[in-house]
């Protein structure tokens, strides 16, 4: 659990190794249900896969939105350490595609949350302005280097890129969503590695 997904808890202690444990385990079996069933999935049953009781779940997360906000910061601050992870252990134009691969699973978690993310938003909740911009400046680095080494054409524009990558999110959903976002992943990546100089 990151720091910044943590700050949100309503201990206002710092908690035990093991509520510790049953939390991360809540959000991360949370993360994982929401993407493949949406938000309306059973607070019980996040519980159960997660090994605790549902008393351990409203410790932790008073309402099922505190878990969507929590959820959603996890996903965030995952994907933009990813883009500095990727970009130190691989060359830069498959870090971008790993990255891009990964943003499909980003965009699952963002679908199965789109209904309590819009309600987030009507609250006033400081979700977006503390998390606008940091994926696309995570995109917008992991391009520049792609482009700066030669590995994409050196005209792309990183904004164009997740404009591209946004329409990920409308597509219909169905049961081959992601095989098929996958796929769309690589054509945009051949697209950019098309007429580059490396």
């Amino acid at each position: 659990m990151t720091a910044e997904a943590t700050r949100d808890a309503p201990a206002q202690k710092p908690l035990r190794a093991d509520a510790r444990r049953n939390r991360d385990k809540l959000v991360e079996v949370a993360a994982q249900m929401f993407a493949s069933d949406g938000v309306d999935v059973s607070l019980e049953e996040i519980a159960r896969r997660a090994g605790v009781g549902i008393g351990t779940l409203y410790r932790h997360f008073p309402t099922r939105e505190h878990l969507v906000e929590v959820v959603y910061r996890r996903e965030v601050e995952g994907l933009c350490h990813a883009a500095d992870e990727l970009a130190r252990e691989h060359p830069a134009d498959v870090a971008l595609e790993f990255w891009m691969q990964r943003f499909v699973d980003y965009i699952a978690t963002k679908r199965g949350l789109a209904t309590s993310l819009r309600l987030l938003l009507t609250t006033n909740s400081t979700l977006f302005s503390d998390t606008s911009g940091r994926v696309s400046g995570a995109m917008r680095s992991l391009v520049q280097a792609a482009a700066a080494a030669g590995k994409i054409r050196a005209d792309v524009d990183a904004s164009d890129v997740m404009h591209a990558l946004g329409g990920i999110y409308s597509a219909p959903n169905t049961p081959d969503w992601r095989e098929r976002s996958g796929r769309l992943v690589k054509l945009l990546m051949d697209g950019l590695r098309f007429g580059a100089r490396g």
